[in-house]
């Protein structure tokens, strides 16, 4: 704080390390030499306090004001701290962005019709009134900017509560095998209504047959149902018999090993999901002033598009929970020594959809194998290969097992066994996350597309996303389901 004739301890404290007196290193010295020194500093600040106090205090002098009227006064009070005396006053210009902006003209309008000099120093209330109105003016300018901010937060705020909430509660432990089974008989039914639509001769059962069976594994016949014309009761069947095998899943894997299989599916997809989300969010506020130009209100705008992209990220995240907890092969061996197993054939086929390209029994082994090591590196496993099926169609013997072993060659000590779903894992580098938004043609832009490798042109592509053949479908209806199609 501002002290006429000055702060006599930090007086004191620079005088002492002036002279080479440190006050951590010689502390005993400089303790025995402050009582002394601040005293005499002191008396040398009470004169010079009085001294100023005689010649009026202090005075502040300012070149402009400030077009808020808080740092002003901040400036003003600087003049009279401690109950001391003082005196501030402000030089200003016609030519200042404040009064340029605010009423300048009337005012210089004023001084020529009352012929005063251009040097001549003008003090009159009405200047001072108008500098005040001005300040007003800008003050709740800079309100409503904030005010529109804090809207726009909002409604990314409503959203994090919503996404926080159904994370902290999994972390905290409660079960979500309840809400995963509505999600599944959701998405089911979702993906009867897409393919069903209209009049049962228009129904692409082709095409509901193999999205079905790529989501879970279906024990229906499909010829027992494709005279059915009754979109409700397909539904109804398919929602029936993804409950049974949603129960024969937790069945072969055990109550407690699904638990937690649910539970680190749940985290994972939704944090991946949430971070699209974001970076979606982010790329639809930079743009979105632009809206004004076409007489709608930004904001109004930012929240309708907001909401409808949070509300696909959400089916999104549910499709993708539902296929991985079907589709991810994790056999928990009642070992304790080896833990859990993961097969080739599913390390495999789970690498391949996170790339966007399901890969069958038959499909390269070399490359089961390696994301099935993979598997183990990370999550510790024993590695097999599964019930042979991948390993007899490309002619070969099921590798036999081997119990783990730490680096040294000794066996693994004994622990618990726990879950590592391979590929669920979220990106470390945001540069690798896809998210698309309008451009200025109205298309969709996409930006930081997963890459693509030279032996595979299709690796990468999401499974919405148009395949790059160009035959204006989906990945999973082109390609992505036939990766031998032409």
């Amino acid at each position: 704080d501002i002290m006429l004739g000055g702060n006599p301890e930090f007086l004191a404290d620079q005088l002492l390390q002036d002279s080479g007196i440190d006050p951590v290193e010689d502390r005993e010295e400089y303790e025995a030499q402050w009582p002394a020194t601040l005293k005499e500093l002191e008396e040398q600040a009470k004169a010079e306090h009085e001294e100023v106090v005689n010649a009026g205090g202090l005075y502040v002098v300012g070149s402009e004001r400030h077009e808020s009227r808080r740092i002003d006064n901040q400036l003003r009070g600087r003049s009279g701290r401690q109950g001391d005396p003082g005196e501030s006053r402000f030089y200003l210009s016609l030519e200042d962005d404040l009064l340029r902006l605010f009423k300048g003209e009337v005012i210089e309008r004023a001084m020529v019709s009352l012929n005063v000099p251009d040097d001549e120093p003008i003090e009159m209330k009405m200047i001072t009134r108008a500098i005040e109105s001005a300040q007003k003016q800008v003050e709740a300018q800079n309100f409503e900017m904030r005010k529109n901010v804090l809207k726009y937060d909002d409604v990314m705020n409503r959203q994090r509560h919503a996404i926080y909430g159904d994370r902290m509660k999994v972390l905290e432990g409660t079960p979500v095998d309840e809400q995963l089974r509505g999600t599944v008989e959701r998405v089911v039914r979702a993906g009867v209504e897409n393919f069903t639509a209209g009049l049962p001769d228009d129904w692409d059962l082709d095409e509901l047959w193999n999205e079905m069976r790529e989501l879970y594994p279906v024990s229906l016949e499909q010829d027992d149902w494709e005279a059915v014309d009754d979109a409700d009761e397909l539904a109804d069947a398919f929602a029936e018999d993804a409950a049974n095998a949603y129960d024969a899943r937790e069945e072969a894997l055990g109550e407690e090993a699904m638990r937690e299989l649910e539970r680190q599916v749940w985290l994972t997809v939704l944090d991946r999901k949430w971070r699209e989300h974001l970076y979606e969010m982010d790329y639809l506020r930079e743009g979105i002033g632009l809206r004004a130009m076409a007489q709608r209100d930004p904001l109004i705008e930012y929240q309708r598009e907001g909401a409808q992209m949070f509300d696909q990220m959400r089916d999104g995240f549910a499709e993708e929970v539902v296929g991985y907890l079907f589709n991810i092969d994790v056999q928990v061996v009642p070992d304790e020594q080896t833990g859990p197993q993961l097969t080739a054939e599913s390390a495999a086929a789970t690498a391949g959809k996170l790339a966007g390209v399901k890969l069958g029994a038959g499909a390269a082994v070399g490359s089961a194998e390696t994301a099935a090591s993979e598997a183990a590196s990370d999550a510790g496993v024993k590695v097999s290969a599964g019930d042979g099926a991948a390993t007899e169609a490309a002619g070969s013997r099921p590798k036999p097992k081997r119990a783990a072993q730490t680096d040294s060659g000794a066996p693994a000590p004994k622990r618990a066994a726990t879950l590592r779903v391979k590929g669920a894992e979220t990106p470390t580098d945001p540069s690798k996350l896809s998210y698309s938004s309008p451009d200025e043609q109205g298309g969709v832009d996409k930006r930081g597309a997963a890459r693509k490798t030279d032996d595979d042109p299709y690796a990468g592509v999401g499974r919405n996303q148009p395949c790059p053949c160009g035959s204006g479908k989906k990945f999973k209806m082109c390609h992505g389901r036939n990766p031998n199609a032409v």
